[in-house]
């Protein structure tokens, strides 16, 4: 569950039949990239690119061996 005051910065760029969408967390400077389809919704791409964002932040939070 999302946090209310939990912002991140999204960007979009085409690269040839791709596109990568890149999500940075402003307070960390910890960055997430996927690359799907350009067919495929802003809205879906940010989703999986936040959700991976969220997941790489968790795991760095979790105390390693």
């Amino acid at each position: 569950m999302p946090a209310e005051d939990e912002e991140f910065l999204i960007e979009f760029q085409r690269i040839g039949a791709y596109v990568k969408v890149s999500a940075l967390d402003p307070k960390t400077g910890q960055e997430a990239s996927i690359v799907g389809s350009p067919q495929t919704s802003e809205r879906e791409l940010t989703r999986v690119a936040v959700q991976k964002l969220r997941y790489v932040l968790a795991k760095k939070t979790i105390p390693g061996p």
